[in-house]
């Protein structure tokens, strides 16, 4: 099972983000748990400055942007 997290306080871009990774995880017909992360210390213990964030597995694939489904679904894959 792929974990997908979103790393962010819940702000539109967040919401955005963690639309986007599921849309991409359900095209792909992946098996996925998708997490979302507002306390900002998990945020930091993360190493992540800048939110929303995009972490797969344990590793941040994108910070401080909203990637496309396109595009997450190539950080998936």
């Amino acid at each position: 099972m792929t974990k997908i997290q979103v790393l962010g306080t819940g702000c539109p871009k967040c919401k955005k983000l963690a639309e986007n990774a599921e849309t991409a995880a359900k095209e792909l017909g992946i098996d996925y748990d998708l997490e979302k992360v507002t306390d900002i210390n998990k945020i930091m213990q993360m190493q992540v400055m800048v939110t929303p964030a995009l972490v797969i597995d344990g590793t941040v694939k994108a910070a401080s942007k909203v990637p496309s489904s396109d595009d997450i679904k190539g950080m998936l894959a």
